[in-house]
């Protein structure tokens, strides 16, 4: 699509939506709830910019959806200005603890950083990053931008169904071994029913003495959002979360009561970096992700692979396209788990690069793989001490070829017999375009209510992205102190003759890439509307090394949404697919804001129906 092809859902493509595609001149706001994408509208009317709404309605997403993200995780932004050749990579990803090192694991005795408790927090970046994108692209005063947050934090808003499921889950731990989150989450001691006004008051009083302290600091706005920035990382926030970690003994998944290792000094002087986002072409468009220190260049290897496999023939809810997609994305996955981390020695060039892509491209036949196939890059094999040769037998290159990969054990380590010791989170996404076309893509998430106990003086859990890393020495994503781990969050933005077209993203985990890819295949090949495209069945494969503690591993896995016919899921497991059939709409939590140019320009916007949860607006 160019400037000569302007993009106009037909009605043959447009197919049914649970809701209209909503478009406009003035502004577009989709995220994981409804009440934060009013909030961003809200601020978008002000006469304020995409990135000051991004803000608020980041602040409140931390608010109304504690199971899914909060102050203590972690906030990966893309940020483009109307006039950007290319958008700026916001790192909302804190780095490892000083003394978080292999060695003091070991000591510990743990082969895996524990999901949940306080071991696997690292510097909670999220705060950074939000008030980054605001002082250095926003318009607004921090009060305005905290202004919502606080009142629904305080005031109260309707809990979410999915909350009260998550709460429910551990509550006995909780009661138990986490008081402070009991205190926090069961009001008088009782779990809350969906849609009971929920206060979280010491939240909110945190976030309204940040505001005081801001401005009682000289000097103008940006003045007033440094004086905050420091109250984080070298004040009050960062002494509580110090001294919590050094006195807690916080029951995780190991079974057993461990300290942190987070202190104030690790949070001194951090700062978010920023950085040039990744890219490769695709369809007269430029796909933009952060780089290999997320899982972001995954999507893109994919869609370099796909390149020469002529997807705009296939129906995309039948099984040639769905085999084609699942194998590529294994292939990418594979190098993800292989090759990337927070670390210069990445060879990002070679992998996302064409001849590469056609030589990851030639290993897809006509059956499912079920071994692991990571490349190699010139004389250097797969930098994984996770993975070996498999040898003759099932998983051989076939013919003597390229060799694959298997991995070693990746059986389960004993589960704790704690009730609700396991307590592991999903994500938040907001996208955002106002009338100038500024364009904004993040994806919040981590610091959920069941990671880890709250601390009592901020009102909020800390993050557990440390779990992220290997406890292997010389991989990519090897522990080290200071480090950032190899994160799953991954917003996306799309560029078209050279100006931000669409942000767009979902929550996920490992399945992120997967579903923002498909959003992306069907609404720039399939010339789906965007609802439309996140309404369409969706799929995904577990053929990956888990990103989140155990770590699991299902070779040949593909789970498909229930709407896919049944003829799709038979011949798919003919080609040696493991398919499992889920809920009819039970995959993918995307959003996505565009801002066509082509058209007028108009502003469109998307959210997805599943879960009932999220929503979109546009005017």
């Amino acid at each position: 699509m160019t400037d000569k092809e302007p993009y106009k859902p037909a009605s043959a493509a447009a197919g049914f939506t649970t809701r209209p595609e909503l478009a406009g001149t003035f502004g577009a706001v989709a995220s994981t709830h409804w009440i934060a994408s009013a909030v961003g509208m809200k601020i978008l009317e002000t006469g304020a910019n995409a990135f000051d709404a991004a803000v608020a309605v980041g602040f409140v997403l931390q608010i109304v959806e504690p199971h899914l993200n909060g102050p203590g995780g972690d906030a990966p932004i893309l940020a483009a200005r109307h006039d950007d050749d290319a958008p700026t990579v916001i790192c909302g990803q804190g780095g490892a603890p000083g003394a978080a090192t292999i060695e003091a694991f070991e000591r510990l005795g743990l082969e895996l950083i524990p999901g949940t408790g306080l071991l696997a927090a690292c510097v909670p970046g999220a705060f950074g990053a939000w008030l980054t994108l605001l002082r250095d692209w926003g318009t607004i005063s921090l009060r305005a931008a905290l202004e919502p947050a606080i009142g629904y934090a305080v005031q109260g808003h309707p809990i979410l169904g999915s909350a009260v499921r998550t709460i429910r889950s551990v509550e006995s731990l909780f009661r138990d071994s986490w008081p402070t989150s009991a205190a926090t989450f069961l009001k008088n001691g009782v779990v809350p029913e969906p849609g009971d006004l929920f206060r979280n008051p010491v939240l909110g009083a945190l976030y309204a003495d940040i505001v005081q302290h801001a401005e009682s600091a000289a000097g103008g706005r940006e003045a007033q959002i440094d004086a905050a920035l420091a109250y984080w990382y070298e004040g009050r926030v960062a002494d509580e979360i110090g001294r919590f970690c050094a006195t807690t003994q916080a029951l995780d998944v190991s079974g057993r009561r461990h300290a942190g290792l987070l202190t104030g000094d690790d949070l001194a002087g951090w700062r978010p970096g920023l950085e040039r986002a990744v890219s490769v072409d695709f369809a007269d468009h430029r796909v933009f992700k952060c780089g290999a220190w997320s899982q972001g260049p995954t999507m893109l290897q994919a869609l370099n692979i796909l390149q020469g496999c002529d997807l705009e023939t296939l129906d995309d809810e039948g099984p040639e396209f769905v085999h084609l997609v699942t194998e590529a994305l294994k292939l990418a996955f594979a190098d993800r788990d292989a090759w990337y981390g927070d670390t210069p020695d990445v060879p990002l060039d070679r992998l996302l690069s064409r001849p590469y892509a056609d030589e990851r491209r030639a290993l897809i036949g006509g059956t499912a793989m079920l071994d692991v196939r990571p490349g190699s890059i010139g004389d250097l094999p797969p930098q994984s001490p996770l993975v070996r040769p498999s040898g003759s037998g099932p998983g051989s290159a076939p013919g003597g070829g390229e060799p694959t990969f298997q991995p070693l054990s990746f059986q389960e380590p004993p589960r704790p017999s704690t009730p609700g010791a396991v307590g592991r989170g999903d994500t938040c996404h907001v996208d955002v375009v106002d009338r100038w076309g500024n364009t904004v893509s993040a994806t919040p998430s981590g610091g959920w209510l069941q990671s880890s106990p709250v601390v009592p003086a901020l009102g909020f859990a800390l993050g557990t992205r440390l779990q992220m890393f290997w406890l292997h020495r010389g991989h990519p994503n090897s522990l080290l102190p200071g480090k950032r781990p190899r994160t799953t969050l991954s917003p996306s933005m799309a560029f078209r003759d050279g100006s931000a077209y669409l942000a767009f993203g979902t929550p996920g985990g490992d399945q992120q890439e997967q579903w923002s890819l498909l959003l992306f295949l069907r609404h720039v090949l399939k010339r789906q509307p965007l609802q439309r495209a996140i309404d369409a069945p969706a799929f995904h494969t577990d053929h990956l090394i888990g990103s989140f503690w155990p770590r699991e591993f299902s070779p040949g896995s593909l789970i498909l949404e229930g709407r896919f016919t049944a003829s799709a899921a038979s011949d798919l497991r003919r080609r040696g697919h493991v398919v499992e059939v889920g809920e009819p709409w039970s995959q993918g939590r995307l959003s996505a804001c565009a801002f066509d140019r082509a058209a007028g320009p108009l502003l469109r916007a998307a959210a997805n129906p599943r879960g009932m949860q999220g929503y979109a607006i546009a005017r």
